[in-house]
């Protein structure tokens, strides 16, 4: 099975608050984005959004240009469907991450437990590749990993722990550490999971 046939599966066979990063108010992002003023006409994706409730608040708080990237084609329809007419206002991409290649650059790029997921040195250079590409010059980049307390797998496929100092070196390149905190996350099953956010700035070229 790739990885794409992987995430359609689990979207196809759990409701939303049936899989373990399910939040009904994701508090870190939107603490995230209102610390970055963030401001509400600011273009904003959401990096393996999937049907993530992220897009909701951001909708609730008025910004305006938002756009939702996933590799599930059913995970994207989920949130369509739930956002019903709502879902107009939101421009809605299905591909993977590192397959991205448009002329569009983004103020805020959020990812959410995504990008722990990429546990190859290649895969994760292209990754920040296409960031820094899509990133706006001035643009930040809040991302949420599993720390190095955290688990080790997530939906049967291994993952990439980080603490603080070696998320901000891996990306040091491109982007430089504004704030990180670790948090722990309670999933549905009520298990509890550590997440390392950080948000970063682009380093101007």
């Amino acid at each position: 099975m790739n990885k794409k046939e992987h995430w359609e599966q689990v979207f196809n066979t759990n409701q939303a608050n049936e899989v373990s990063w399910y939040q009904s108010t994701p508090m870190q992002s939107l603490d995230f984005v209102k610390q970055l003023a963030i401001p509400a006409d600011a273009a904003i994706i959401d990096v393996g959004g999937g049907d993530s409730l992220f897009v909701d608040h951001l909708l609730h708080l008025g910004y305006k240009n938002i756009s939702v990237l996933d590799i599930s084609a059913t995970a994207i329809n989920n949130a369509k469907m739930r956002l019903g007419v709502k879902a107009n206002a939101v421009k809605w991409i299905v591909s993977d991450v590192l397959q991205l290649n448009s002329e569009e650059q983004y103020d805020c790029w959020h990812d959410r437990a995504a990008f722990h997921f990429l546990t190859t040195a290649t895969e994760i250079d292209k990754y920040l590749s296409v960031a820094q590409k899509h990133i706006s010059p001035t643009g930040k980049l809040i991302i949420g990993t599993f720390s190095t307390a955290g688990p080790e797998k997530c939906s049967g496929l291994p993952v990439k722990q980080y603490s603080e100092n070696m998320l901000a070196s891996t990306l040091q390149k491109w982007f430089s550490k504004i704030r990180c905190i670790t948090t722990d996350h309670v999933t549905p099953f009520k298990t509890i999971q550590q997440f390392l956010f950080c948000s970063f700035q682009k380093i101007a070229t």
